[in-house]
């Protein structure tokens, strides 16, 4: 019975739970027959929102509308953006720079400008002139405020923006202002002696290196190439507005890119983490392709001489008594350049280079004294060929000769001997770690060449000639010469035959006046290919960012051209007298000279660098 009653237990408890269908016994009860559901009702749940904690500094009204940032002084600091260190902002990039502004500045004796020029009308300084750069200089740091009006965020609020940028200016108005009023140097046009080192270079440089901190390192590298081209573009119009040396520039530059270190360096120590919205962007790559804008110093053309050999023609002896050699000497050359290359791999690529080469010559504007005695020997010319070959006293051609010229100006339109090259080619590195690189490259391209120039001025009475042909045997002929001969109805074309000698009868003003301008002596070269290669040395100090210094050769075949013209204002002075004066041996055409020449330059500069 016991054994029956445990049976049917189990099949109960079975049955209970849907195991399986089995009949109950008396102990069994009916409760275990009835099944509940649940009743089952939709409900809408939430579930918990999974958040990640990001350092990323987050950026300006994404998703907003456009919204000005005019809060001068409100401070603001953003999360996740770490305190810079002194030394993070420090390259002492600047320091080569002033150093070689300082190597070369002894070099500026060999300009021999007059600066005690008192000759109304002879300017010894060149023409070039631009105002431009009286306004490129303050590009940095228009464009750094324009950007943060417009609610671009950069690496400072206003307050650390404004601190750090007046530090830089200050220290580097110290330097600047210390150095010019103790160093005295003349100005190349001989104004003033402040001349090193240049403020105007500075000053662009230090907006520059603000623009660069603020926006080119935190947001795109390529508001520091625009950055630095305008201040490079500066310095190079401050010396061709000949308001500065080549040391001055180099000096200034290096000044300008230290102060604003400084200053920044100086501000990380006050403001610590406070202020600060965005931190530089890192991100280490190995591919080396670049942009980059860089400044050097370039020699090779010390000099040129065009003598009689070098004449292109020459009609008699009388024309080589006339000429005495030109020696043209070039100071230290001021290289600028723009250069790029796209790198398949980490050790080969392809890229060009542009390429400004600007050589002074040395006492260029010596050669205005040279047109002075020109204008002094054709007139006393004119007058040995009028009272040779003429009836007229002496006293009178005299007379008339004094108002042939009334008014001569010389200028120095150019005194720069300017090269512009294009190549292009192959482009290698050789990577020395994560930040050094070793680098060359093989260049072909073409170069272009700006003349050097003296330009003369004239005014004066236009004088008229009247011939007297005789046939007098016996006396000297001019075989087969035809001359004009001015007549009451029109001019007379007279074949001068032997036994005939050609008289002027009178020589008188025409009542009217001239007024010329020309080019009395230019230099320059033709286009030609250039080879260049090179060494380098890169160190990259920011992710997209690197210094470079560099050794470049280049290579060229030209040929140069000096064309001396000062006898072109007789054509409209004495317009009839051409016939006398070749009569006399005295060609009015202009003398040119050619002299080909292997050119070898070398250049040692810095650039500073885009990596992308």
């Amino acid at each position: 019975m016991i054994k029956i009653q445990k049976l049917g237990l189990i099949a109960a408890l079975m049955f209970c739970y849907g195991a399986t269908e089995v009949k109950a016994t008396e102990t069994v009860t009916e409760d275990c027959y009835k099944l509940e559901v649940p009743e089952m009702k939709p409900e809408l749940t939430t579930t918990p929102e999974l958040t990640f904690e990001t350092k990323v500094a987050p950026e300006p009204n994404m998703g907003l509308k456009w919204k000005p940032d005019i809060d001068f002084f409100k401070s603001k600091t953003n999360k996740g953006v770490k305190a810079y260190k002194f030394m993070d902002d420090m390259t002492f990039v600047g320091v080569p720079l002033f150093l070689a502004g300082i190597a070369i500045k002894g070099d500026k004796a060999n300009f021999r400008q007059n600066y005690n020029n008192t000759h109304a009308n002879t300017r010894l300084i060149t023409n070039f002139k631009t105002g431009i750069d009286d306004y490129t200089q303050f590009f940095g740091p228009a464009m750094t405020v324009g950007l943060k009006l417009g609610g671009v965020e950069g690496r400072s609020d206003w307050p650390r923006l404004l601190a750090s940028a007046g530090m830089s200016y200050a220290i580097m108005a110290a330097f600047v202002n210390g150095i010019k009023y103790t160093a005295s140097e003349m100005r190349p046009d001989g104004s003033t002696a402040n001349s090193w080192p240049s403020g105007h270079t500075a000053t662009s440089f230090v907006g520059a290196t603000i623009l660069h901190k603020e926006y080119g390192l935190t947001r795109s590298p390529w508001y520091s190439v625009a950055g630095y081209s305008v201040a490079t573009a500066t310095g190079v119009m401050r010396i061709l507005n000949n308001r500065h040396w080549i040391s001055d520039v180099l000096s200034g530059a290096g000044i300008g890119i230290l102060s604003t270190e400084l200053g920044y360096a100086l501000c990380d120590l006050m403001f610590k983490e406070k202020g600060l919205l965005r931190n530089d962007a890192e991100s280490f790559n190995e591919n080396p392709s670049f942009f980059s804008i860089g400044m050097g110093l370039g020699w090779g053309l010390k000099g040129l001489e065009f003598d009689v050999n070098d004449l292109v023609y020459a009609e008699d002896a009388e024309d080589e008594d006339v000429i005495n050699p030109f020696s043209v000497d070039f100071h230290t050359s001021s290289v600028v350049d723009a250069e790029g290359a796209y790198f398949f791999n980490k050790y080969i690529g392809v890229g060009g280079r542009l390429r400004v080469r600007a050589m002074t010559a040395k006492s260029w504007s010596d050669f205005v004294g040279l047109a002075q005695n020109d204008r002094k020997r054709i007139s006393g010319e004119v007058l040995e060929v009028i009272d040779k070959y003429s009836l007229i006293p002496t006293e009178d051609i005299q007379k008339e000769m004094t108002t042939m010229c009334t008014d001569e100006e010389y200028s120095v339109e150019s005194d720069h001997l300017t090269e512009f090259s294009a190549s292009v080619g192959l482009y290698f590195n050789i990577p020395l770690g994560k930040r050094f690189a070793l680098g060359s490259k093989l260049l072909i391209g073409r170069t272009m060449t700006q003349e050097l120039d003296i330009n003369a001025h004239y005014k004066g009475d236009i004088k008229k000639a009247a011939y007297l042909l005789t046939m007098t045997d016996g006396l000297p002929s001019s075989n087969g010469f035809q001359v004009i001969i001015p007549t009451s109805d029109g001019n007379m074309t007279v074949p001068v035959e032997d036994g005939a000698m050609l008289f002027v009868d009178q020589f008188k003003s025409t009542g009217n006046s001239y007024d010329q301008e020309w080019d009395y002596l230019t230099m320059g070269g033709n286009n030609s290919t250039n080879y260049g290669t090179g060494l380098s040395l890169t160190y990259k100090y920011k992710s997209n960012f690197s210094w470079r210094v560099y050794v470049d050769y280049d290579f060229s075949h030209k040929e140069f051209t000096l064309t001396y013209d000062p006898y072109r204002f007789m054509k409209l002075s004495t317009p009839n007298l051409e016939s006398i004066y070749h009569i006399a041996g005295t060609d009015l055409e202009p003398y040119q000279f050619k002299k080909k020449k292997d050119v070898h330059y070398f250049t040692i500069g810095g650039s500073f660098m885009v990596n992308f």
